[in-house]
């Protein structure tokens, strides 16, 4: 399987899924860690893929997903955006909704 099936793979897999760098227990970039620290807030299940341990997810995936930084929130298959959106939507109140809880 190349590197663009197994990323379609994931996101179709997991209802919500981050592409981080680093893990939610360790995350290695402030931008990862706010998105871990809003959607553990939520007190929900999350899938994550850190994309310092996969360079060729990390390569291809702003390909696949026109996207050019990480972290990359997906959910039900749909890319949400990076930190600055779900800060923005978290804040609006709006993240709530996105996430379905």
């Amino acid at each position: 399987m190349d590197t663009i099936e197994t990323i379609k793979q994931q996101i179709a897999s997991n209802p919500i899924i981050l592409y981080m760098k680093g893990t939610p227990a360790f995350p290695q970039c402030g931008f990862s860690g706010r998105v871990c620290q809003i959607l553990k807030s939520f007190d929900i299940k999350f899938a994550s893929v850190n994309i310092l341990e996969n360079p060729d997810i990390r390569q291809e995936l702003p390909k696949h997903s026109n996207w050019p930084t990480f972290p990359q929130l997906y959910v039900n298959g749909e890319l949400i955006g990076g930190c600055d959106i779900i800060v923005d939507l978290f804040d609006k109140g709006e993240l709530e909704k996105v996430l379905s809880v």
